[in-house]
């Protein structure tokens, strides 16, 4: 079987590098010519554990290709996968341009029956689009070809992506055909000998079931960060909340982790989406609504504590960073909360060192050099009056408190992961405030 992934960002690179790693041949198409040169070299355009070294794997054996000419493709594949970007407009809709450009050119092109799966996170009906755009072209050209629309929505974890694509916990397909079926159920049979299950369903159920899984989760992180914020009021501890409930089955262990918002590529972007969607056709996503609003609060959690504490005598202040990207083992920075805070920081006239494992490079990308940035943690804490941890990488667990206790002009940390110990910080003379637990009181 032979398939083309069209579009080398995160969805699409994954897929196809994973795809490839089971002997399927694979070409990943993307119009940009610099990415797609740098592919054939080996380096990706994206972090993510593990990637890097099965591109090289599968690009040497031969079963993964990339290129620059979608319509050379076309009619050599079985299968082929829209995996393009789908950004926010202004609205917060999502934006179908680059999907529909992809569709149209397939049926510009293609000769014979191929199943076009939007892999993409698209809307309700987004599939009948593409369709639609398919069928135009034919018609245009007078062919009667028949072909398949599918949907495949993408359940991947930034940091964890290859694990999830390789044992998913299940594998949801939308078809219209037995055949089309019958082709994805081949396609994923390498995926499924473990027991994972494919869910066949219609489309309309499985572009909706993607968004409805993002926005079940994301209401999960914003429900608990509300409960945080008045655990903190009330004097309880939202750490012992949390397991307790957390030891409910019916409620579990996951996404209930206070913390200082959600960000990245796919919560904020699908929440947005699937409020507009809902809009359109005259129903209010009340519940969404609300976890929007309580996780763009949130992202500013963090700097209303550190404005308290200085009792908004801020200006100058020397503030360190530690993490940069919204989530560990990625360099993501979409929708991070490092952003919300550093830009409130900046305009307070703070000067601001950072530090990231991975996502600097990113950030000077987003944010130039507004920032100071530095080769490790304790760089970033010296002369500082402040220090804000807000991405829970591993190598931030157990800093040598003694000697940051040095490094820093004002013993301060606010930890927006909830990942240190308030009695062994204050025991060094540090004031220490995180998410959900009042640390100041008696």
């Amino acid at each position: 079987m032979k398939i083309t992934i069209v579009g080398t960002g995160y969805v699409g690179l994954v897929t196809g590098t994973c795809f490839s790693e089971v002997g399927i041949n694979v070409v990943c198409v993307d119009i940009d010519q610099k990415k797609i040169d740098n592919l054939k070299k080996g380096i990706s355009p994206i972090y993510e554990p593990g990637l890097d070294e099965m591109i090289a794997r599968n690009t040497e054996k031969g079963r993964l290709h990339f290129s620059t000419d979608l319509p050379s493709c076309v009619n050599d594949s079985d299968v082929i996968f829209i995996a393009v970007g789908t950004p926010p407009d202004e609205d917060g809709s999502a934006d179908l341009k680059y999907v529909l450009d992809v569709a149209r050119t397939i049926g510009q092109h293609m000769n014979q029956h191929i199943t076009v799966v939007t892999k993409s996170t698209v809307p309700v009906g987004t599939a009948a689009k593409v369709r639609a755009a398919v069928q135009e072209e034919l018609d245009r050209r007078e062919l009667g070809i028949f072909f398949d629309v599918a949907s495949n929505p993408e359940f991947l974890k930034e940091g964890d992506a290859i694990n999830d694509f390789m044992k998913p916990d299940r594998i949801v397909v939308g078809v219209e055909s037995e055949k089309a079926q019958e082709i994805m159920a081949r396609l994923y049979k390498p995926f499924t000998l473990n027991g994972h299950p494919v869910i066949f369903m219609d489309v309309p159920s499985a572009e909706m079931t993607k968004y409805a899984a993002n926005a079940m989760l994301a209401t999960k992180i914003s429900f608990m960060n509300d409960i945080a914020n008045l655990c903190e009021i009330m004097g309880a501890d939202v750490n012992m909340v949390r397991k307790g409930i957390g030891s409910d089955t019916r409620i579990g262990n996951k996404f209930i982790y206070p913390g200082i918002g959600y960000g990245g590529s796919c919560f904020p972007k699908d929440v947005k989406a699937l409020i507009k969607t809902a809009d359109t056709v005259g129903y209010s996503m009340r519940i969404l609504k609300a976890v929007e609003a309580v996780n763009d609060d949130q992202k500013s959690l963090l700097f209303n504590k550190f404005m308290s504490f200085f009792t908004g005598d801020v200006r100058g202040k020397t503030v360190a960073i530690w993490g940069l990207s919204f989530k560990p083992q990625t360099d993501d920075m979409r929708e991070a909360p490092s952003l919300v805070i550093i830009d409130h920081l900046l305009k307070q006239g703070c000067r601001v060192k950072a530090y990231d494992p991975v996502a600097m490079h990113e950030s000077k990308r987003r944010i130039g050099e507004v920032i100071e940035y530095c080769k490790d943690p304790y760089e970033a804490t010296i002369d500082s009056d402040a220090l804000f941890l807000l991405t829970e990488w591993t190598e931030f667990r157990y800093p040598n408190w003694v000697v940051i206790r040095k490094l820093m002009k004002n013993p301060v940390i606010f930890d927006g992961r909830n990942i240190y110990d308030a009695v062994e910080l204050k025991s060094l003379d540090f004031s220490y405030f995180c998410v959900g637990v009042n640390t100041e009181k008696p």
